[in-house]
C-alpha cells in the first residue's frame, strides 16, 4: 500500500463535485425557474456541444498522457512524475479545465441558467480544494522542476 502522505490530501473526487453542482443546477430549474439563455435551441444544442465536445477531448488526452507515462490521475493517489507535454503545454489542469468545458457544455446544452451560475463557485472550490493541494504537493515533491512549470505554463489557460 502506498505512503498515504505521498498525495495531494485530496479526499474527495473532483468529477464529483462538477457533476454534483451541475446536477444541484439542472434540478433547481424545476423550482426556481429562470429566464431561459433566450437563444435559439439549436444555437444553444450546438454551443454546448462545441464545449462538451472540447472539455472531453482535453479531459482525454491529458487521462491518456497520464496513462502513456504511467503516473496516476486520481489526485488522492502519488504521482510519479511532472507531465508537461499533450495539453500540460498550455495549462497545469486540463482534466479540471476539461471538467468545467464539459460542465458548461451540459448546462448550456440543457438551458440551465442556474447551473451555469454555480459554475465559478465550482471553480473556486476546485482552485481551493484541488489545485491548491496539488501545487503544494508537486512543490514539495518536485521542487525546483514544479517551480519552473509553474512559471512557464498557466494554471488554468
Amino acid at each position: 500500500m502506498a505512503d498515504e502522505r505521498d498525495s495531494a490530501g485530496v479526499r474527495f473526487p473532483p468529477p464529483f463535485v462538477y457533476l454534483g453542482a451541475l446536477l444541484l443546477g439542472l434540478e433547481a430549474e424545476r423550482f426556481v425557474p429562470l429566464r431561459s439563455f433566450s437563444l435559439d435551441l439549436r444555437l444553444l444544442a450546438a454551443t454546448g456541444a462545441l464545449l462538451f465536445v472540447a472539455g472531453a477531448t482535453m479531459m482525454l488526452a491529458a487521462a491518456g498522457l497520464f496513462r502513456r507515462l504511467g503516473t496516476n490521475i486520481p489526485p488522492s493517489r502519488p504521482t510519479t512524475l511532472i507531465a508537461t507535454t499533450g495539453p500540460y503545454r498550455w495549462t497545469r489542469n486540463p482534466m479540471y479545465l476539461g471538467m468545467a468545458l464539459i460542465y458548461a457544455g451540459l448546462a448550456i446544452g440543457f438551458d440551465g441558467p442556474i447551473a451555469i451560475a454555480l459554475l465559478p463557485l465550482v471553480l473556486i472550490v476546485i482552485q481551493t480544494q484541488v489545485i491548491a493541494r496539488e501545487e503544494r504537493y508537486l512543490e514539495s515533491k518536485f521542487g525546483d522542476d514544479y517551480r519552473r512549470y509553474k512559471v512557464e505554463v498557466r494554471r488554468w489557460f
